[in-house]
């Protein structure tokens, strides 16, 4: 068994902004207004909204990329990545996105050898397309990838979890991790679940607490 993992979420969690709210806010705000509705009412599947949002960016690869440059990271995040590591601990990310721009931005920020379990997307017809396998193990038809699946196969690794999410695709997968991290809607969540949870606005926030409790050290 090794020391303990740090689990992260990727949009909203370890970046400042979703990448699908700087897609629909800079190009699709009016054309998606009604299917947002119908997502957070959950009369569609997240797969399929985020899907449609990447789908129709309507760009080049080129002008993507671009799109891809404003995502940014916590301020804090490399530094946190390098003290987990230097600490015996693995960093690794959960992400209903995609890893075609979540490694973009992590080569960008110099961020190597991070394990990354998301969700497939390619380009295509000047968008961004998932490629989902429903026979993959952490599959989910809700999206795409189960984060749950992955913390539950994890726990047999480690010693100890740690959980770092905003929203509800982290709720499950944090509901088995040892000590969370929370912000955002996930917040709410974990309350109605009666699960301890630390709340957090940055990644300096989550460093000063873990080193606050003894968990680790500089």
């Amino acid at each position: 068994m090794k020391k303990f993992a740090f689990i992260s979420d990727f949009d909203g969690t370890l970046t400042e902004r979703d990448f699908y709210k700087i897609i629909t806010d800079e190009y699709l705000k009016e054309e998606t207004k009604e299917m947002y509705k119908d997502w957070k009412n959950k009369k569609i599947k997240d797969v399929e909204y985020l899907g449609y949002v990447f789908g129709n960016i309507k760009r080049t690869e080129k002008e993507i990329y671009d799109d891809i440059m404003k995502i940014k990271l916590d301020h804090f995040a490399a530094e946190f990545i390098k003290n987990i590591e230097a600490n015996g601990g693995d960093f690794i990310i959960v992400s209903a996105g995609t890893g075609y721009y979540i490694d973009k931005v992590l080569k960008n920020n110099q961020i190597q050898d991070v394990e990354v379990y998301t969700n497939k997307g390619i380009f295509k017809d000047n968008g961004i397309h998932f490629v989902l396998d429903k026979n993959d193990e952490f599959y989910s038809e809700i999206y795409g990838i189960d984060k749950m699946k992955i913390v539950k196969k994890l726990k047999n690794k480690y010693d100890k979890i740690f959980y770092a999410g905003d929203s509800e695709p982290d709720l499950k997968a944090a509901l088995l991790a040892d000590i969370v991290f929370a912000k955002g809607k996930l917040i709410d969540f974990l309350k109605q679940e009666n699960k301890e949870f630390i709340e957090f606005n940055d990644f300096s926030d989550i460093w000063k607490k873990l080193k606050t409790m003894g968990e680790l050290e500089d």
